[in-house]
């Protein structure tokens, strides 16, 4: 081995080393243990699919990863599409000298613990909270609204304005990326702001767009403290029984294959998005130039709307227990993945 290697392979080591630690180790033993069984004290190291079966064949499990992949969905959604605004007039409007100063107070929410932000949110929410007395004084309602607590819709605000910032870094850092001369080209050619939005800024901002979908759906889905303490009786998700399994019930087998079918959904449902959005970008790339920009939106969109109501058929599936729905997710991960292999080298 050359120097420069073995001097490649000593930097690389320690960090390498410590997810292996970390991450890789914990997540083989989750995986070993969801294989066995557990009778509250004794721990069967036996081979067994016992659990997965469970899994199968409960509705509530497949009740609760539904509900789950729906809060997740939506508060990525919301985040994401809140968090752009911000990034775009951060990076486009903001003078280059105050844009630390605007980071830094995107940042200031982390300066308070996780549980005082939920709390605090209960405060704002709640039946005599900010929002119900403040409505109530200006004459907008006559009574305090039950709706916006103890249920998914508290899940929902507390969560994407807990994950606001972790949507809002990346999408700036691609919105930095970006060459200001492209604008200033787009618009000599004879584009309007808008199209140019479309044409440049867009396309060249979804990594970050991408980054922010990844960063926010994922630890949503594994959050059990928000939706134990603001979402009542019908807003508790997949992590709370995963939590529950492993603290309350002693069952941590379940639990980590609870766990196992949870992050395989999460991942799979990005790999769907992922390839629906390859796709409608083909799609937009091969109609540029030869349709007019308001049709090909416009077709685009209607794509997003079907692939909406095929993510709202396999939501209802799983409604019904996890095996009603999962042969039908299995085929939807494996179309995305021909929409992938069939893109693979052409455009986009």
């Amino acid at each position: 081995m050359n120097p420069e290697a073995r001097r490649g392979l000593m930097l690389v080591s320690p960090p390498l080393i410590y997810a292996l630690l970390l991450l890789a180790v914990p997540l083989a033993a989750i995986m070993l243990f969801s294989f066995w069984t557990q009778d509250f004290v004794t721990v069967d190291t036996t081979f067994t699919l016992q659990n997965y079966r469970e899994i199968w064949e409960e509705p509530i499990y497949g009740l609760l990863l539904q509900r789950s992949i729906f809060v997740s969905g939506t508060v990525t959604l919301v985040t994401v599409l809140l968090a752009f605004p911000i990034a775009y007039y951060i990076s486009f409007y903001v003078d280059p000298k105050r844009k630390s100063l605007w980071l830094f107070l995107i940042t200031i929410p982390f300066w308070t613990s996780y549980l005082i932000r939920v709390f605090l949110w209960k405060v704002i929410l709640g039946y005599n909270g900010v929002v119900n007395s403040g409505l109530i004084g200006a004459g907008i309602i006559d009574e305090p609204l039950t709706f916006i607590l103890y249920n998914l819709n508290a899940v929902v605000i507390t969560l994407a304005h807990a994950f606001a910032p972790f949507a809002v870094l990346p999408i700036f850092v691609a919105l930095e990326k970006i060459d200001r001369s492209l604008l200033e080209a787009s618009q000599d050619l004879g584009e309007g702001r808008v199209m140019t939005f479309f044409r440049v800024t867009l396309p060249q901002a979804m990594p970050g767009v991408a980054a922010a979908l990844v960063i926010v759906s994922i630890p949503t889905v594994g959050d059990y403290v928000t939706p134990e303490l603001m979402g009542g009786a019908g807003g508790k998700l997949i992590a709370n029984m995963i939590q529950t399994q492993f603290l309350q019930l002693n069952n941590a087998p379940l639990g980590a294959a609870l766990a196992l079918v949870a992050m395989a959904a999460i991942v799979s449902a990005l790999l769907v998005l992922y390839a629906q959005g390859k796709l409608l970008i083909y799609i937009y790339q091969v109609l540029s130039g030869t349709r007019p920009v308001i049709e090909i939106i416009f077709l685009c969109f209607t794509a997003v709307f079907l692939q909406v109501l095929v993510a709202s058929t396999l939501l209802r599936g799983l409604s019904g227990g996890l095996g009603s729905g999962a042969a039908f997710f299995a085929g939807l991960v494996l179309y995305s993945i021909a929409v992938l292999l069939l893109l693979r080298g052409r455009r986009g």
